[in-house]
């Protein structure tokens, strides 16, 4: 069996030509390649390298060792990701989500010291197959999932809101559907995972002022009437500042597609481990 290191002198070889670019770029000496390259032709039984007084090239058989090489190492590198990975999974709870709702709640239970949240949104689509890969131990979606290998808890609903200027004829109703906030344009947070998809299509003709920084958003609903969205959850996020001069009036959406029911989903071989945190993010939903 041919050594990675080997393996790597040899592509390396291949891509800068020379013995000299070649030791500079693994940060060995030259004698260390010269050593390598008899090595890899010993290993391999054929001659890999045209040997001149001033001058080594490969041949074409080297050619297709290197090649053959970069597909080993890059192999190679995926086997490792892949059991580390599967290892970290095991012991490491890394959660995911497909909206901000559930890691506004998350953040408000106390997770157990081996919970790791990440703030990138993933698409639903995409969530068997992260927890299949071992990207993740726990998602938060919208989609209840049940294979042979994987299984979703019921965690909550979360229901979509406006807050618009109490002035407004709107702001008197008890309840506002999508159709009538056409035309309206809003301050939304950018980083609203699923929602963004949601308002945009079922909103006519409104115009959305994405910010990225909670800060400028807070600002911007304090000293503009512009209308922006909230939920029975965004309500307990520890990062709002409520604004006590807002002249705006929280009206529910009542249409379906305003209401989002979210699972906790992961592989049924996990269930135990990710357990503690699904029972505590279910018991606080509000």
């Amino acid at each position: 069996m041919i050594e990675n290191y080997l393996l790597e002198e040899l592509v390396t070889f291949a891509k800068y030509k020379t013995l000299a670019e070649t030791a500079k770029q693994l940060m060995v000496t030259q004698p260390t390649i010269t050593r390598g390259m008899q090595k890899l032709e010993e290993d391999f039984g054929v001659k890999l390298f045209d040997r001149q007084p001033n001058r080594i090239t490969l041949t074409e058989t080297g050619q297709l060792a290197a090649q053959e090489a970069q597909r080993v190492l890059l192999q190679n590198k995926k086997m490792l990701t892949v059991v580390r990975d599967f290892e970290e999974a095991h012991h490491q709870i890394k959660i995911a989500s497909v909206a901000p709702g559930p890691l506004i709640a998350l953040k408000t239970i106390e997770l157990p010291s081996n919970a790791n949240l990440t703030n990138q949104f993933i698409t639903p689509d995409s969530v068997a197959t992260l927890l299949r890969q071992n990207n993740f131990s726990l998602i938060i979606t919208n989609q209840e999932i049940l294979t042979d290998d994987i299984e979703s808890r019921f965690i909550g609903t979360e229901k979509l809101s406006v807050n618009l200027d109490k002035f407004t004829y709107l702001a008197n109703k008890n309840s506002v559907k999508f159709s009538e906030l056409k035309g309206t344009s809003f301050i939304v947070l950018i980083d609203i995972g699923i929602w963004k998809q949601i308002i945009q299509t079922h909103i006519p003709n409104a115009k959305f002022l994405y910010q990225s920084q909670i800060d400028a958003f807070t600002e911007i609903t304090k000293y503009s009437n512009f209308p922006y969205f909230s939920t029975n959850i965004s309500k307990i996020d520890v990062t709002h500042t409520d604004n006590e001069n807002d002249d705006r009036v929280e009206i529910p959406i009542s249409d379906k597609e305003a209401t989002m029911d979210f699972y906790a989903s992961y592989l049924k071989e996990q269930r135990e481990l990710v357990n503690p945190v699904v029972k505590s993010l279910s018991d606080t939903w509000i």
